[in-house]
């Protein structure tokens, strides 16, 4: 009789049956940054939220009730601070460790060794740095109400808003892959320094993008900006009476923009993990 199954074509399909899925080596990594976000939940929620929550207190709340600001300014500044929140989140923590872990710790070179092909290993970056990113969004929700004694958004508004959110997030976290596999170790807190600040104050979170008309340079470089177009998608359901972009054109622009830069940080990723 003669014996069946003993070949290498049997063993090579006994250890595709025991290699674990790439659906469960992904959930693996994803759960992984999740642990231990979770050990550090409070030091992460006092990284991502005192900068907006001091810019909606200062210029929501205390420039309101000394008169330099009107009332109605914090209905305009409200849907940028979480926009703010949620796109610096999910930049900072998608650039930040990957220049640790490409430079000084090599924790990349673990993660590249799980049956995942690389660029899931970025877009796992991606993922997780968003799920931050819609935490630090989230919470913004509760402070702001408490800051400002009242909270525009009926539960009418929670779908488009997440919508949004998590477009403007990966957005966000494409952009922070393309800075983290592009700049050297040691000038990403110069180009940090360069970048955030005009992201901060061109990202229409302070003003509505239509209002700059008068000002058409201006309105040009905040239109080049991703920030903006989160900040009026949100705008234009949390406070419709302010001037907006239409949620057409903001999704859009995000999309394209999501496009551009994961293109560019998957190809970074690549490249910096082929090294």
């Amino acid at each position: 009789m003669t014996a069946v199954g003993t070949g290498p074509s049997t063993a090579a399909g006994s250890a595709r049956a025991t290699r674990p899925g790439v659906g469960r080596a992904f959930a693996a990594l994803l759960w992984r940054d999740v642990f231990v976000t979770g050990r550090e939940f409070v030091p992460f929620l006092l990284q991502v939220v005192l900068q907006p929550v001091f810019l909606l207190f200062v210029f929501g709340k205390v420039l309101t009730e000394l008169g330099f600001t009107s009332s109605t300014y914090a209905d305009v500044l409200l849907p940028g601070v979480v926009s703010l929140a949620a796109f610096l989140t999910a930049l900072q923590n998608t650039a930040f460790p990957l220049v640790i872990d490409f430079s000084f710790t090599k924790e990349i070179e673990d993660r590249l060794l799980a049956p995942l092909p690389t660029a899931l290993v970025a877009v796992e970056k991606i993922v997780f740095a968003t799920m931050r990113a819609l935490v630090a969004a989230l919470v913004m929700f509760p402070i702001s109400w408490w800051v400002l004694g009242s909270l525009p958004v009926t539960w009418s508004d929670v779908p488009l808003l997440a919508a949004f959110l998590v477009l403007g997030s990966l957005v966000g976290a494409a952009m922070g892959m393309v800075l983290g596999t592009l700049v050297k170790p040691n000038r990403i807190n110069v180009v940090f320094a360069v970048v955030l600040t005009p992201l901060l104050f061109t990202g229409s979170t302070q003003f509505p993008w239509p209002a700059l008309e008068s000002l058409r340079w201006f309105q040009v470089v905040c239109a080049v900006n991703p920030l903006t177009y989160v900040s009026e998608a949100l705008r234009a359901e949390m406070a419709p009476d302010v001037p907006h972009v239409p949620l057409g054109v903001c999704a859009l622009a995000l999309a394209g923009f999501l496009v551009v830069f994961g293109t560019l940080g998957l190809a970074g990723f690549r490249r910096r993990a082929l090294d």
